[in-house]
C-alpha cells in the first residue's frame, strides 16, 4: 500500500486514526501496531511471517545480550550470533541471486537457484533491528520489556517501507510516553501534504519525462547528448522528489500519532561538496553507517590510510545495500573515491572555490552518480555516461531534445525550485501573522486538491526505493 493512492488516504489511514483516537491510552501502541501489520500484509501478506520472526528474533536477542552483561559477561558472543542471523536473513532473500550469479560465471559446478521477490522493507527493518542489538551491547539503552511495544518499534508503517532508519534510543521514550495535541497533528498534516505533493505531482510528473527518455535509450541502444543530459537531470529530480516526498509524508504521519522522527533530507543538491551532499541526503542512513560502521572500524583516528581503507568499506557497503548488482556496487565505490579525493586532494581547493563552482562540480558528480543508479547494469551505465559527453551519441541535439525541453520547461523550472529552500518559505505560515491565515490553508489545500486530481488521473505512481 503506497501513503500516495486513494485507499490509504480514504480508507486505511482514517479507519486507523479513528481507532487510534478513541482507543484508551494503554491500547495506542496496539492499535498501531495491529494497522502497521495490516499495511504490510496488504502488499507482502506472503513475507508477513518473517517480519514476526524478526521481531520475534531481536526481541529475544535484546534480552539475551543484556542479561550476559548483567551476569558480568561482555555480551559479544550473543551479539554476533544476533547479528548473524539478522544479516543472514537478509542476505539469503536480497543477494543469493547475486552471489550464485557470480559462482555460475566462475565454477563448472552450476549452482541452482530460484529468484525469490524482494520483501519491501527488509533493508530498512533489518537495520534498525541491528542499531537496537549494538546500543544495547554498548549499554546505550535498555532492552524493551514489553514484547508489542518492540514489535512496534520495528513495523511501525509510517517508516517501515522506506525509512527514515530511526534507531531505537532515538524513540524509546516516545514509544512508552508522547503527548498528541492539535498543534502536532497540524504540524503532521503539514508535514504529510508537502510529502505528497513532492511524489505525485513532481516526482510522478518528472518520473515520467525520465522513463520516456530512458525507454527510448534501451530501444535504441544510443541518444543525443542533449537528451541523455535531460534523462540524467529528470532522474535526479524525480529520485529526490519520491524518497523525500516519502520521508516528510513519514514524519508527518508520526507527528499525528505523537511521534517525532529526524529529518531524512536536507536540499542536498544546494550542496557545494560531495562530503556536503551526503551530509544532506537520506541522512538516517549515512547516520547508520557512521555510528555502526565507520566509527567501529576507527573512523578517522587510526591515521589516513586507516580512514581511506574505512570509508572504502563503508561506500562498497552503502552501495551494496541499495541494491545486489555490479552498478551499485561501483555507485557506492565512486562516491567512496569522491569522498576520499575531497578529503586528501582537492577539498582545500574547492574550499576557496566560488558558490557557483563548487554548486556545479557538486550537481556533475551527482547527476553522473544517478546514471549507475538507474542503469540495468554496470556496461548500460558506462554506455549512457559516454553519451552524456558524446561518445557513441547520434549528435549533440535533434527535434526529440528541443521537445523534451519545451514541453517540461515549467516542470523542471517548478522541481528546481523545489528542491531548494524557497518552495517552503512559500509554505510557511509563521510569515502570515497578522495576515489572513487563510492564505496558507489554501496554499496546503491546492497541493492536497492537486495531488488527489493527479492520483486519480494517472496509473504512473511508483515509489523508487521500495525495491530497496
Amino acid at each position: 500500500m503506497l501513503f500516495s493512492s486513494v485507499t490509504f488516504l480514504f480508507v486505511f489511514f482514517p479507519i486507523t486514526l479513528l481507532a487510534y483516537a478513541i482507543a484508551p491510552k494503554r491500547l495506542k501502541n496496539v492499535v498501531l501496531l495491529l494497522a502497521s501489520l495490516v499495511f504490510y500484509a496488504w502488499g507482502e501478506p506472503v513475507y508477513i511471517g518473517l517480519m514476526l520472526l524478526s521481531i520475534l528474533l531481536n526481541y529475544v536477542c535484546g534480552r539475551d545480550i543484556y542479561l550476559a552483561k548483567e551476569a558480568g559477561g561482555s555480551g559479544k558472543r550473543e551479539l554476533v550470533f544476533a547479528l548473524a542471523a539478522n544479516l543472514a536473513l537478509l542476505g539469503f532473500f536480497k543477494y543469493s541471486g547475486f552471489f550464485a550469479g557470480i559462482w555460475n560465471q566462475i565454477s563448472p559446478v552450476p549452482l541452482p537457484y530460484r529468484k525469490l521477490a524482494l520483501p519491501i522493507g527488509i533493508s530498512f527493518y533489518t537495520f534498525q533491528a541491528i542499531s537496537y542489538l549494538i546500543d544495547i551491547y554498548r549499554g546505550e539503552v535498555k532492552p524493551q520489556k514489553h514484547v508489542m511495544n518492540f514489535a512496534l518499534y520495528i513495523s511501525m508503517f509510517p517508516q517501515l517501507i522506506a525509512g527514515p532508519i530511526v534507531r531505537y534510543i532515538d524513540i524509546d521514550k516516545q514509544l512508552a510516553q508522547r503527548k498528541e495535541s492539535l498543534e502536532k497533528f497540524g504540524a503532521g498534516a503539514r508535514y504529510f501534504i508537502i510529502g505528497l505533493g513532492k511524489k505525485v505531482i513532481l516526482a510522478n510528473g518528472i518520473g515520467a519525462v525520465f522513463d520516456m527518455i530512458h525507454g527510448s535509450f534501451l530501444q535504441e541502444g544510443t541518444a543525443y547528448v542533449l537528451t541523455a543530459w535531460i534523462g540524467a537531470v529528470a532522474y535526479a529530480l524525480q529520485i529526490y522528489f519520491d524518497f523525500s516526498g516519502y520521508s516528510d509524508m513519514a514524519i508527518g504521519l508520526g507527528k499525528m500519532f505523537g511521534f517525532d522522527f529526524r529529518r531524512n533530507f536536507h536540499y542536498p543538491y544546494t550542496s557545494r561538496s560531495i562530503t556536503e551532499f551526503w551530509r544532506r541526503w537520506h541522512i538516517s542512513l549515512g547516520t547508520w553507517f557512521r555510528e555502526y560502521v565507520y566509527i567501529p572500524l576507527g573512523g578517522n583516528k587510526k591515521g589516513g590510510k586507516r580512514q581511506i581503507i574505512n570509508l572504502l568499506i563503508v561506500w562498497t557497503l552503502t552501495g551494496f545495500w541499495h541494491g545486489a548488482a555490479w552498478n551499485f556496487l561501483f555507485w557506492g565505490l565512486y562516491y567512496g573515491v569522491f569522498l576520499i579525493l575531497e578529503k586528501f586532494v582537492w577539498g582545500n581547493a574547492l574550499e576557496r572555490g566560488s558558490g557557483w563552482m563548487q554548486r556545479i562540480y557538486t550537481l556533475a558528480v551527482v547527476l553522473i552518480g544517478w546514471v549507475f543508479f538507474f542503469s540495468d547494469s554496470l556496461q548500460g551505465a558506462i554506455r549512457y555516461i559516454g553519451i552524456l559527453f558524446g561518445v557513441g551519441s547520434k549528435g549533440v541535439l535533434d527535434s526529440m531534445s528541443v521537445y523534451y525541453l519545451a514541453s517540461n520547461w515549467l516542470l523542471f523550472l517548478c522541481c528546481i525550485i523545489g528542491s531548494t529552500p524557497a518552495a517552503v518559505w512559500l509554505l510557511n505560515s509563521d510569515k502570515y501573522e497578522g495576515n489572513p491565515r487563510w492564505m496558507a490553508l489554501s496554499l496546503y489545500a491546492g497541493i492536497f486538491l492537486v495531488a488527489l486530481s493527479c492520483l486519480v488521473s494517472s496509473t504512473f505512481n511508483p515509489f523508487l526505493y521500495f525495491r530497496f
